[in-house]
């Protein structure tokens, strides 16, 4: 039976690295009725993060409070009344962003003993302080005699997954160390915190996070307690403790509680999803389908795409995030692919501009400190537009200047968080907005490398969708990915498409669609705008990519010295 329009809602919640995101939309159509998008308060301070380190934490209260704070705007926004017909819940989250936990599932760092230990808090995605870890763990795996366990996951493991997050908490901490029952993805968390879900054990993990960051799989479960003592005998009972089951997003994590209930002004016991990772759940409400990329770009950028299960033996993706039978759609393989960095490039060249603003500004005498913030805060908001106004107009093919991308490490293909960016061809006629184009195709050109991955082991791409922040507000960086791919991408109407993913899981979970299909065929947003590639600038950025693939080629050679 078909839903009407204004009969039922669903909630959903995306953790993103910088905010969480919350949208109430009508299970019919899709509309939304009530959005919520608040910043993590000591994340936004910079607290507990070291950026030379590599490391980035985030406190387990930033996640409750902007749980709280963003559903009660959505809320608000939608009216009390519609809120009270609220159906379902589903959660995303970044990752791999795990956390040292105790039996009942909290995290140690909402212990009074650990609430300022970075070691006991959330390690965000992009923290590479785990670096020699996951070395260790790739090394071992080749070598051991037995399974290969990174086979499913690209083939090499990577210092943003769980097992190497956790070995490095374990190594370089003894008091967490002696704490610690085992270690939990954000995502699970967050399900299990909203249905009071307070033993360990029975916590629905995640397929979607175990799989492509945890080495679980079908035909093994976890990885061997033989091959994790090998690395640390510690790692054992965190194993142990994992259980060996995991669940798709279709499955009822639990049901609201009360408690939850009237802290976020919605109605007790309805059903909240199995939670996964924000690309997966934004790649569903991105209208994902076999053959068909999702571009999710943002800070980083995740590419998912799907296919059918094969009837024999699966063939294993070289150098990519992993394959998981149901990470994305149940019943389906998914296939995740991304970069370390994306806008996070593009940021780091505006904090570079920015450093004499915010450094000698406040120095000046004579001037009001009141007009100092207001220069400050309107050249920030004006920088990025102006540089990208002047880099449309700089020609590709006379500027000179190529790239790397990889100021994170590079991500897929083949991970090596080791690797550094690099900027080559700088004249001194090289002025900030031809750099920061050359630095915008460095991206697209990243892109390209996991394009032709995907192809090259024969995985199909008919079609590429952009969604997430940089999609919708930077037209000079779509068309650039248009050409360099020289394939259309399309950009759908809604700002917040994997908060809308996750909705789509809400809605399954309470009954009103009999699949994530049906569900997207009548959620999913139309397209906006479709970008076209430029043949001659297509035929151009050939030229530059051959350029782009010979600095990678030496500045990964300088790396492995």
């Amino acid at each position: 039976m078909a839903i009407k329009q204004g009969e039922a809602y669903v909630l959903g919640l995306d953790y993103g690295s910088d905010s969480c995101r919350a949208v109430i939309i009508d299970a019919a159509d899709g509309k939304e009725e009530g959005v919520g998008v608040m910043y993590f308060p000591r994340w936004s301070r910079g607290l507990y993060c070291d950026p030379s380190a590599n490391q980035f934490r985030q406190h387990p209260l930033d996640y409750i409070e902007t749980l709280e704070g963003t559903v009660r705007e959505a809320v608000a926004g939608a009216g009390r009344e519609l809120a009270a017909k609220i159906r379902g819940i589903a959660i995303d989250t970044t990752g791999s962003t795990p956390c040292a936990v105790d039996k009942t599932g909290t995290p140690l760092a909402m212990r009074p003993e650990f609430t300022d230990n970075p070691n006991a808090m959330f390690i965000l995605w992009k923290d590479h302080t785990a670096i020699a870890e996951a070395g260790r763990i790739n090394a071992l795996a080749k070598s051991w005699g037995g399974i290969d366990y990174t086979q499913y996951e690209g083939g090499i493991y990577s210092a943003e997954w769980f097992w190497s997050k956790a070995l490095h908490v374990l190594s370089a901490d003894s008091k967490v160390a002696s704490s610690v029952y085992s270690f939990m993805e954000h995502c699970d968390w967050m399900t299990a915190l909203l249905t009071g879900t307070a033993e360990f054990s029975a916590i629905k993990k995640s397929r979607c996070a175990m799989g492509h960051k945890a080495m679980w799989h079908t035909d093994w479960g976890y990885p061997s307690a033989e091959f994790l003592s090998r690395l640390d005998p510690r790692l054992v009972p965190i194993r142990n403790a994992l259980g060996n089951d995991t669940y798709t997003s279709d499955t009822v994590s639990g049901l609201l509680t009360a408690e939850w209930a009237a802290r976020l002004g919605i109605p007790p016991g309805i059903p909240v999803a199995v939670g996964a990772y924000d690309a997966h759940m934004g790649a569903v409400g991105g209208g994902v389908r076999p053959g068909w990329m999702i571009k999710v770009m943002g800070t980083s950028t995740c590419d998912v795409i799907v296919g059918l299960k094969p009837t024999g033996k699966e063939g294993l993706v070289r150098g990519i995030c992993g394959q998981v039978d149901g990470s994305v759609i149940p019943g389906m393989l998914g296939y995740e692919a991304g970069q370390s960095a994306f806008g996070d490039v593009y940021a780091w060249f505006k904090n570079l501009l920015m450093w004499p603003l915010e450094k000698l500004l406040p120095g000046i005498e004579g001037v009001d400190s009141g007009v100092k913030e207001k220069i400050a805060r309107s050249i920030a908001k004006k920088l990025i537009p102006e540089i990208e106004r002047v880099a449309e107009k700089v020609d590709p093919a006379a500027s000179g200047i190529v790239a790397l991308d990889w100021l994170n490490g590079r991500r897929t293909p083949d991970a090596n968080q080791h690797l550094k960016g690099a900027i080559m061809g700088l004249t001194l006629g090289s002025d900030a907005p031809r750099v920061y184009r050359a630095l915008v195709e460095a991206t697209a050109f990243g892109a390209r490398a996991i394009v032709e991955r995907f192809t090259e082991e024969g995985v199909k791409i008919d079609g590429i969708v952009g969604i997430g922040g940089v999609a919708r507000k930077s037209s000079l960086v779509m068309q650039i990915v248009s050409d360099v791919l020289n394939k259309p991408i399309n950009v759908l109407a809604n700002d917040q498409c994997v908060a809308l993913g996750a909705a789509m899981f809400a809605a399954l979970v309470a009954g009103l669609y009999p699949d994530i299909t049906t569900a997207q065929n009548a959620l999913c947003p139309p397209v906006e705008k479709t970008y076209v590639p430029n043949a001659e600038r297509a035929a151009v950025y050939d030229s530059i990519y051959r350029r782009y693939k010979t600095l990678g080629t030496f500045a990964e050679a300088q790396a492995d010295e």
